[in-house]
């Protein structure tokens, strides 16, 4: 079965293997040394001034940056199941929350959120997806923390980049706390989730908030390659092995570059077969497509043709589909992938096979070669 859901991805087997090493105890200079690299290769990867490792999934890294960094009242965008969670978070922790509500296909604006900054003192911090997976929308995220930090530099802006980071290079020269999981881009199992802090947001947590989700306390036994509490050893060490690795293959430039192509490849090659992609600005994490036979398409994928990929969630459950494009993954699997969909329509009857999706596909992903041969 081809594991095609936007997390968890696929863990590679140089990885699995990695974790299947003896258990190191976490409070021991072997394990301090993995802590040690797993750091420095975070910072290459998130771009941050701090970097920080919990034994959680991504949602506990949300609340970690709620609870320590906004202090009054929180501005969230909701244009899914994950900014909607943003909000959810800073209610039950107390904090006041003021909501810019989209539909799933819908990003939030520069202009929409400039007016909910000057209309409201009191927001101390801003909470947005830069890939919203729920419908695999993306918000101009780096634009609006640039508008927001020309209104009131002091305003936190914590970027969920779950489904970002390991895809595409984002620019944090506006972004306070980036989080990071595991189980997308970086091929891990679920349990770790990673924070990339600003220095200005490291200042900000002062003595931190909480006691497990204590940022000033992690950051404080992190920079002495230790943890406060328990360490997620396994994953840690699979995470320095995956990270590695993409250094291993060109690094992650290359990696940005070739999940560029390979999501636009297949994003024209559904749009040939006469489907339609949902989000109005897609993010290159997935490939998300509305269609009133969303549930029978996959169904027969799975079935048929061994490929596994998600649905969606609420009100569109049974109405789109969704196609990882996080990851290590080889263009024959994302061909078949592509062709997979195309017999599937064929035998709902909605079109003939003529190999049109896998034709395009290729055509898209390796002009690029053409091109530089031409050079």
């Amino acid at each position: 079965m081809l594991l095609f859901t936007p997390g968890p991805t696929p863990v590679p087997e140089s990885v699995r293997l990695a974790m299947a090493a003896p258990t190191l105890h976490h409070r021991t200079p072997e394990f301090e040394a993995i802590f040690k690299e797993t750091r420095e290769l975070l910072f290459k990867l998130m771009a941050t001034d701090e970097v920080i490792m919990l034994a959680s999934s991504g949602t506990g890294a949300m609340e970690a940056a709620v609870t320590n960094l906004c202090h009054d009242t929180l501005l969230s965008v909701n244009s899914g199941k994950f900014g909607e969670r943003f909000g959810k978070i800073a209610l039950a922790s107390g904090l006041n929350n003021i909501e810019i509500k989209h539909a799933w296909d819908t990003p939030a604006t520069v202009e929409e959120v400039i007016e909910a900054v000057k209309a409201n003192p009191s927001i101390d911090a801003l909470a947005i997806q830069i890939s919203e997976s729920a419908g695999g929308l993306r918000h101009p995220v780096e634009e609006i923390a640039k508008a927001v930090k020309a209104i009131n530099p002091s305003i936190m802006i914590i970027a969920d980049g779950i489904t970002a980071v390991g895809v595409e290079r984002i620019d944090v020269s506006n972004i306070d706390c980036l989080i990071a999981g595991s189980q997308k881009a970086l091929m891990l199992p679920p349990g770790l989730s990673i924070l990339g802090l600003s220095n200005a947001a490291i200042e900000k947590t002062g003595e931190g908030k909480g006691y497990y989700l204590n940022l000033a306390s992690e950051i404080k036994k992190q920079s002495q390659n230790t943890t406060a509490y328990t360490a997620a050893t396994t994953l840690i060490i699979g995470l320095r092995a995956i990270l590695l690795e993409i250094e291993a293959k060109e690094g992650f430039g290359m990696l940005y570059c070739v999940t560029a192509r390979r999501a636009k490849s297949t994003r024209f090659a559904l749009e040939a077969l006469g489907l339609h992609s949902y989000p109005n600005t897609p993010a290159r994490s997935m490939t998300t497509i509305d269609d009133q036979q969303a549930q029978e398409i996959r169904d027969i994928l799975k079935k048929e043709f061994g490929v596994n990929v998600a649905g969606g969630q609420d009100h569109l459950k049974g109405k789109i589909f969704r196609i990882n494009q996080m990851g290590l993954i080889d263009i024959h699997e994302m061909v078949w992938v592509v062709n997979a969909i195309e017999l599937a329509l064929a035998k709902l009857g909605r079109r003939e096979f003529d190999g049109t999706a896998s034709r395009v596909f290729n055509e898209e992903y390796f002009k690029h070669t053409l091109k530089k041969e031409e050079k």
